[in-house]
């Protein structure tokens, strides 16, 4: 059973990434002057959602990363825990092209060859893809070794083209952990810094990183968000692997679907506040990582499910006007409301909001029959008399209301 059902996840993710393209694309650079090759690779809900935009990686090395950067993508997205992306991946990887690329002076700034690279990325290649491909503004940047020193360069920047840097195991040019350490602790805009070394890398490379963390760990900017990692047991090399979905899950932390873990860690023990963690939850997933969505149906049952738990049934109030605004025309704020006014023992205004339903769209599992059936249940039911709501003090014990995480449904 448990080898069929491996088949069938296996299926599945096939499927879902036969649906993305590879497009090989080139450019006629001025600032080069010369011919580059890169590759788009769109995601699988691209051609069928003609108007959803995507937030863009440029990968450096990209023969060699679009690969594994793009798996992980695609086994995120399909349980719904990272966001689709529009991937493009330079080509760099023949000749001494890369080092070309990544070419810095004695001042440890970029020269010659890296100048002109460092112009084309923003002035001619990201043009370019924006042009022609739905995208976001939200934009991250990767290398490896050589490349991942270069992508710093955009750090440098009183306001950088990324919103995200995945720093793999830098070679750095001179000076250059100081820099980045100066530039995160004045940034003005929300940044996402990542960079990544392990106990056998090089090591110039452990100790420019592990010099860098020193510094960067302490710095008290609210507009970045930083992580390092030392991996134990793999190489220069191997190490890759591991960094890429510690990265995107780091980025991205905040915009999977609410989880047991965080219900039973996080929300049961508020003492109050649980609409607005759910307002602030897809608050920080617009502001911080550029993506406006929906909240999720599964994170509207979860809220719900703390406010029954802990009795904090006015919260319902707030969760309802919310509700209202993401699903206008469906019957999610009515149900709330009319579950606020059965829960307080006022019937008739119970039964009042159940009916409104009948005018409504469904949503998820709600139904008109479901509403209405609960406020057939209520007629002629008495008013109880109002108490003053008293909010228990936070628990540990896990609920057992608390909808369990589903496999997301191909679209």
């Amino acid at each position: 059973f448990i080898m069929k059902m491996k088949s069938i996840l296996l299926f599945l993710m096939v499927s879902v990434a036969a649906f993305s393209q590879k497009i090989e694309e080139k450019i006629q650079s001025k600032k080069l002057n010369d011919e580059r090759t890169f590759s788009v690779i769109t995601p699988a809900s691209y051609e069928s959602n003609p108007t959803k935009k995507y937030p863009v990686l440029v990968l450096l090395d990209g023969e060699y990363l679009a690969d594994p950067f793009s798996g992980i993508l695609k086994y995120g997205n399909y349980w719904d825990d990272l966001p689709e992306m529009i991937i493009v991946a330079v080509n760099q990887n023949y000749g001494e092209t890369r080092f070309n690329d990544s070419n810095y002076g004695e001042d440890g700034l970029p020269a010659d060859s890296g100048a002109k690279f460092f112009e084309f990325i923003g002035f001619e290649l990201l043009p370019y893809v924006q042009q022609k491909y739905r995208t976001l503004p939200f934009r991250m940047i990767a290398g490896h070794d050589t490349t991942a020193g270069f992508l710093n360069f955009y750090l440098y920047k009183d306001d950088p083209i990324f919103n995200a840097f995945i720093s793999l195991a830098p070679e750095m040019a001179p000076a250059m952990e100081d820099r980045i350490a100066e530039r995160l602790g004045k940034i003005q805009k929300p940044i996402f810094y990542y960079h990544a070394t392990s106990t056998g890398d090089l090591e110039e490379i452990q100790e420019k990183t592990k010099k860098l963390d020193n510094i960067a760990k302490d710095i008290k900017n609210p507009n970045v968000i930083y992580r390092f990692d030392v991996f134990k047991n793999t190489s220069h090399y191997s190490l890759v692997a591991e960094a890429i979905p510690s990265a995107f899950y780091f980025i991205f932390n905040g915009y999977q679907p609410i989880s047991k873990l965080e219900f039973n860690e996080k929300i049961l023990k508020l003492e109050s506040g649980y609409a607005q963690y759910l307002i602030d939850k897809y608050d920080y997933i617009e502001k911080k990582i550029g993506i406006k969505m929906q909240p999720r149906m599964s994170d509207f049952k979860a809220i719900e499910a703390a406010i029954l738990k802990n009795k904090a049934y006015d919260e319902f109030q707030l969760l309802a006007e919310y509700s209202d605004k993401q699903y206008p025309k469906t019957m999610l704020g009515t149900y709330q409301r009319g579950m606020y006014f059965e829960k307080i023992g006022d019937s008739k205004r119970a039964v009042k909001e159940y009916m409104r339903a009948y005018t409504q769209e469904p949503i998820g599992d709600l139904t008109k029959d479901y509403l209405l059936d609960r406020a057939e249940a209520l007629k002629g039911k008495k008013d109880e008399p109002k108490e003053e709501i008293i909010e228990p003090a936070p628990t540990d014990t896990p609920a057992e209301t608390v909808p369990t995480e589903e496999p997301k449904k191909d679209e």
